[in-house]
């Protein structure tokens, strides 16, 4: 297969553009395109063949539920056989945006797309391409992350192509995405909502719109189970070298494992100050000390780590805030053994 690359507007996409990316969709191919969150590798969600050619091309595990993307709160519910006064009431506040609502799913929903879970991830993307290209194909888009599985998420098209190309049919690149982290997930099923995977959307916005929430981001027990949300493998978001996290400055272990030869990359928590010492090192990243803006930085600093090289890499972990929880959540997932 050869992947094509189709340059579009990210506040005004051609329609031309658009309505060759749904074709594609519609005949039950593969497309990559820009949300607020990351690139995700979408196919037609009700169509178990289509959806399954995404499990497929990412090496994705068959328990690992896809989210189903929406134009909007109906078609949502049309997609689930309970939809709670929790899952009203939050998808009235936060969509389109970066919240996964996790609900009972309806029968139309394959198991490909669920991870033969019974329930199904639900998000009405804020990001003009997506929600055009949703709109333009008619029905809902199942989408995960547009990379190999486990792997470091895209937020470029480049990234998109470093892992899949030749694997999928297009991809509409709308430039950088503008969060750089995954949608925030909440399962809407019982009282109180759950956080599954924290995001952009902190746990405390959940509780002030739901009236209350519950955090778990935990796994199921064994490795046969359906995960009820993307996101909770212990092992994801990972660069090809090897992650360690220090809740300290890593300037030090940084340069000792380079003293022993090996080629280290650091991701430091804001100026990692003296430059001489750093020329030890295979690459430095210096990562911003504001949450959000850490966030948009993320993916794309391990992106450039494995292509500088580098065996190791040591992150200064950031506060342990709220306002960090998804951050500190990939780099302890992408950190984490296996791989």
């Amino acid at each position: 297969m050869r992947t094509r690359l189709l340059r579009v507007d990210p506040e005004r996409p051609a329609p031309a553009d658009i309505a060759e990316a749904a074709a594609v969709l519609s005949r039950g191919g593969l497309v990559a395109f820009p949300t607020e969150t990351v690139y995700g590798l979408g196919a037609l969600a009700l169509d178990a063949q289509a959806a399954a050619r995404i499990y497929a091309a990412k090496g994705r595990p068959a328990r690992n539920p896809t989210i189903v993307h929406v134009r909007d709160v109906a078609e949502a519910r049309r997609c689930a056989s309970s939809w709670t006064e929790a899952a009203e009431c939050l998808a009235r506040r936060f969509w389109p945006g970066p919240l996964t609502l996790v609900a009972q799913r309806a029968p139309c929903v394959p198991d490909v797309v669920t991870g033969a879970g019974d329930t199904v991830g639900l998000r009405c993307p804020a990001h003009q391409v997506a929600l055009a290209l949703i709109r333009a194909t008619g029905a809902p888009v199942a989408a995960p992350s547009a990379n190999r599985s486990s792997r470091v998420s895209p937020t470029t098209a480049a990234h998109v192509l470093n892992g899949l190309d030749g694997r999928i049919d297009l991809v509409l690149d709308a430039g950088p995405c503008p969060g750089g982290l995954e949608s925030t997930v909440v399962d809407v099923t019982a009282w109180p909502p759950r956080v599954l995977r924290p995001g952009p959307i902190a746990p405390s916005a959940i509780a002030a719109a739901a009236g209350a929430v519950a955090h778990t981001g935990e796994a199921p027990a064994t490795p046969e189970e359906p995960l009820r949300s993307p996101g909770l493998l212990s092992r994801h978001y990972a660069p090809r070298a090897r992650l360690e996290c220090v809740e300290v400055s890593g300037r030090e272990l940084a340069l000792a494992l380079a003293e022993r030869g090996e080629r280290v990359g650091w991701l430091a928590f804001g100026d990692p100050g003296d430059a001489a010492s750093h020329r030890r090192l295979a690459a430095v990243a210096a990562m911003p000390r504001e949450p959000d803006a850490y966030a948009r930085r993320l993916y794309a600093a391990l992106h450039e780590m494995d292509e500088a090289g580098v065996a190791r890499i040591v992150a200064d972990l950031p506060p342990d805030y709220e306002a960090w929880l998804a951050v500190r959540d990939r780099l302890r997932r992408a950190s984490a053994p296996g791989g």
